[in-house]
């Protein structure tokens, strides 16, 4: 990758720990991305463990000036902010997610409602919504079991390429294990081509 990369930020969202194709593509994509990057750092979030999801009050204060932001509603955002300000400092984002019932896990749609923040990652004018994070690459790595990857029934891999999108995140490359249940060979395919990719 032609890139200088500076910071990785390193997502996994599948459900299972072990014998998870996803996780395997984001460690070998972050591997080969550290070693052609010997310098970069590299960010760690497993959105498998839990976020929480956005309420009444966390809505309130996103539509609050920061400056007048009460300890509650500032409290409410610190696991927001935390995950912005990870997003921000990435220079690449490496997505790890399986296909959950033709769509993403719960727990990465409460990452994606986390980082979605207007005058953060993106900001709304006369023209409409523009992203805020320009110059920056994604990488999604996907399995799934029957689901085949960017058909009109995956409601995964084309909702995350929308989302980044909209964030300003334009380059975006996936690389799919997809039906493994029907041709597990893909897994193989994929690893092989997430070492290409990243080196």
């Amino acid at each position: 990758m032609s890139f200088d990369v500076k910071t990785i930020l390193h997502i996994d969202a599948s459900a299972r720990k072990t014998g998870s194709v996803t996780r395997e593509l984001t460690e070998t994509l972050v591997k080969s991305l550290a070693t052609a990057n010997r310098d970069a750092k590299i960010l760690t979030r497993d959105v498998s463990q839990g976020l929480p999801f956005i309420d009444e009050t966390w809505v309130g204060a996103t539509f609050t000036d920061p400056a007048e932001r009460t300890p509650e509603q500032r409290l409410k955002l610190a696991v927001s902010d935390t995950l912005v300000s990870e997003l921000k400092a990435a220079d690449v984002v490496v997505i790890g997610t399986p296909i959950y019932n033709f769509s993403v896990p719960a727990a990465l749609k409460a990452w994606i409602d986390q980082v979605a923040r207007a005058r953060e990652t993106f900001q709304y004018t006369e023209n409409g919504p523009v992203g805020l994070l320009k110059d920056k690459k994604a990488i999604i790595a996907v399995a799934s079991g029957g689901t085949q990857a960017g058909s009109e029934i995956d409601f995964a891999t084309t909702y995350l390429k929308h989302f980044l999108g909209f964030l300003g995140i334009t380059d975006v490359t996936v690389i799919a294990a997809d039906q493994l249940m029907v041709n597990p060979d893909k897994r193989a395919d994929a690893i092989s081509l997430a070492e290409q990719l990243a080196a």
